[in-house]
């Protein structure tokens, strides 16, 4: 298959995954590696450009294709990129990307960063940027302590650096994010500062509660996210297909129905030895009101996720 085919089927939804040009795309090596890497960096770059325009055709999606293209290669040529589309203004990043903001997004900056921080850290303090770009920059710095990347020390630093900095001290998610995070990481040496965040009311305690972190403390750093491999949503970019192909928009909207009447009546186990399941969910079911979930339990929508990292925000 030839580029240019590839990348006329990336082009618009049309309701159906076109999986044979993804496998294509990602089987090339070389020179053909370089020219479609060339050809995706500029979908990327013209999307941000032109982004108020591309926003107005719901149907246009090369841009997502790029996204999990180059950062399933790795490729630190797409950094500044994504780095610049995570800093459009937060209802035209909306428009643009909708859930990918929340589901991908800290995934593919992790994956293309090349373990330099300094885009993700001027994401995360620009407080002009869209509140759940500056989450996703957070996320994405957990991902690079999972995949040893990064070093836990370097980032709870940084964390600290966080809490005890200039930024606007008002509730918002990414306060909230700001202490999971570093619950995630084992949050002992932060204590005092998310005791204060806490004290401050910056937390939105629906997210994640004081008891949600002190159980992360009684877990011990060796249970934290730092030191296990097996987490599903803090992962590189990996497998194009597999993450893709299952967004909801790709599902028959019988089986969406079928699997949303059966997951709901009966969760699917969950199987922890799957280092890579399907990280987008095909659907989300709706939990009754009355429903008790822990935060670090499975997610009842059968994701695979911890209900922290899915259906809860």
């Amino acid at each position: 298959m030839e580029i240019a085919e590839i990348l006329e089927q990336f082009e618009l939804y049309t309701g159906q995954f076109p999986r044979v040009a993804v496998e294509a795309a990602i089987a090339f090596e070389g020179a053909q590696r370089e020219e479609l890497t060339l050809e995706l960096l500029r979908v990327l770059s013209e999307t941000i450009d032109d982004a108020e325009d591309v926003a107005y055709d719901s149907d246009y999606m090369a841009h997502f294709y790029a996204m999990y293209l180059l950062a399933q290669f790795r490729e630190t040529r797409a950094y500044p990129l994504v780095v610049r589309l995570a800093q459009l203004p937060g209802e035209l990043l909306e428009d643009l990307c909708g859930d990918f903001v929340t589901e991908t997004l800290g995934r593919v900056l992790a994956s293309v960063c090349g373990g330099k921080l300094a885009g993700i850290k001027s994401l995360i303090e620009n407080a002009e940027a869209g509140e759940w770009s500056r989450v996703a920059g957070i996320v994405s710095l957990v991902t690079l302590v999972v995949e040893g990347e990064t070093s836990r020390e370097e980032i709870v630093g940084y964390f600290g650096s966080l809490f005890r900095g200039s930024l606007e001290r008002r509730p918002s998610s990414f306060w909230s994010e700001l202490v999971a995070s570093a619950s995630d990481l084992w949050p002992q040496e932060l204590m005092p500062e998310i005791e204060q965040a806490f004290e401050d009311g910056l937390i939105e305690e629906f997210t994640i509660t004081m008891e949600d972190v002190q159980d992360d403390l009684a877990r011990g750093l060796g249970g934290s996210l730092a030191f296990d491999p097996r987490s599903p949503h803090h992962r590189f970019i990996r497998d194009t297909v597999k993450d893709f192909s299952s967004w909801a928009c790709f599902q028959p909207k019988k089986a969406q129905r079928d699997k949303r009447t059966t997951t709901s009546r009966n969760p699917p186990a969950i199987n922890v030895k799957d280092e890579s399941p399907a990280l987008e969910p095909i659907w989300k079911a709706v939990m009754p009101a009355s429903a008790k979930v822990g935060r670090n339990d499975p997610c009842t929508c059968g994701s695979g996720k911890k209900y922290k990292k899915c259906c809860l925000p």
